[in-house]
């Protein structure tokens, strides 16, 4: 699948743009601050419901205006002219609303699984570098890509989970009597419901978490060994509160399935009551797993260079990349302000590892910084402002209207223009 056309309203730094867009490499230049990382955002945000720059959705809508729209027209492919029309109306502090080819109102969840993308910008350093939390984020975000419906299943685990926190807590304040497991009945009947809850929903997110690691792997170990020129061996490991047997990323998903997962959550809980009790919050499930990444013989996290923690985020997004496709969908690649960070030799096999993808969308500050190999469409950003480039684009400004004056955000603001 690949995007044909990008249309946003008051949408971060633009009153207006109307990008057309072509089946492989689409490259926007220009310098930081000036919008081009919004254009990708948009792309993104149609397709996952979330921003990799930030988590609230107030900073995407342009100063002064109440709303933002941003709409693509995503072909099925290269040779398929089947098409749909994306819309999604962002509100701040309402629910936003999407449509599909201009049809009645949907939910917004409607909207996954049309557009499949895969982004990797600078702050997917933090997969390597950061907390766990990051990790887990990573891990279900290529979930969610593969299986949208994976998308509810999080955030009903994320409900139950909250819910049963608040309980945990409640009890906690109780004093001596929670600590020593002395429950009223009533609590411990609501307990035993969110404990079954948490069990089933989590186990059937762990479970794919497990599959996608080990599918995503062998993918990720080719990648970094074509990107990297040295100590190029690598290696995840899932670390959990529950006993999975023989379970790695060697296993292929291991041989535990979802009811035995289910019973394994289920009897930590019951083992930890007391602990959870004491420390009102619940001490087992998904929430809690850590994925450890390894370079050579060492963890990557604390004893891998700089150099190293890059090539391995990218190796982890392009094994990402290479399990969408292997799912038979072909993901628009988007690729922010990542050459920059790359020496000659990395940015070069880089190039090389993506150059069949269907559509690719490469920010960067210097033209000079992307690979001659992917040459394609250029846009030139300046100022808010889209231009298509090269002696082929004789029309000039690609239709767009940046934001003037003081609507307009720098970079110290939150909804900044780069």
């Amino acid at each position: 699948m690949w995007v044909e056309h990008l249309s946003l309203v008051d949408f971060r730094c633009y009153r207006t743009a109307e990008v057309p867009m072509a089946p492989g490499v689409n490259l926007f230049i220009g310098q930081n601050g000036q919008g081009k990382t919004n254009l990708v955002e948009a792309v993104e945000y149609l397709s996952t419901l979330s921003s990799h720059r930030v988590s609230q959705d107030a900073p995407l809508v342009r100063a002064g205006a109440d709303q933002a729209i941003a709409r693509a027209r995503v072909r099925a492919g290269r040779d398929d002219a089947r098409s749909l029309l994306l819309e999604l109306e962002i509100t701040p502090g309402k629910a936003n609303r999407a449509r599909i080819n201009r049809n009645a109102q949907q939910r917004p969840r409607d909207l996954l699984g049309v557009l499949r993308t895969v982004l990797f910008s600078p702050e997917d350093l933090a997969i390597v570098k950061g907390d766990p939390s990051d990790r887990r984020r990573f891990i279900d975000a290529v979930v969610i890509t593969r299986w949208p419906r994976m998308a509810g299943v999080k955030a009903d685990y994320d409900k139950v989970l909250k819910q049963r926190n608040q309980l945990l807590k409640q009890l906690s304040q109780k004093g001596a009597r929670a600590r020593a497991g002395q429950v009223d009945g009533d609590a411990l009947f609501t307990l035993e419901v969110f404990d079954g809850q948490l069990a089933r929903i989590g186990a059937e997110l762990l479970l794919a978490r497990l599959d996608t690691l080990a599918e995503m792997m062998p993918g990720v170990t080719s990648a970094y060994a074509d990107i990297a020129p040295t100590n190029n061996t690598v290696a995840a490991s899932y670390r959990t509160g529950i006993d999975l047997g023989p379970m790695d990323t060697g296993d292929q998903g291991g041989t535990v399935g979802r009811d035995e997962l289910e019973a394994r959550l289920l009897a930590a809980m019951v083992a930890l009551r007391s602990d959870e009790l004491a420390r009102g919050v619940s001490l087992v499930g998904p929430h809690r797993d850590e994925i450890v990444l390894s370079i050579g013989q060492l963890p990557a996290k604390g004893y891998a260079s700089h150099g190293e923690c890059w090539s391995l985020a990218l190796a982890l997004k392009l094994g990402a990349f290479q399990l969408v496709r292997a799912d038979g969908v072909e993901p628009v690649l988007i690729l922010d302000d990542v050459f920059a960070e790359l020496d000659a030799v990395r940015r070069q096999r880089l190039a090389e590892a993506i150059g069949d993808a269907e559509q690719v969308l490469v920010t960067a500050a210097v033209g000079a910084d992307v690979p001659e190999r992917l040459d394609g469409r250029r846009f030139d950003v300046a100022g808010g402002e889209v231009h298509l480039a090269g002696p082929e684009f004789s029309t000039g400004v690609v239709h767009s209207q940046a934001s003037t004056g003081g609507q307009h955000r720098d970079e110290s603001t939150s909804g900044s223009a780069e």
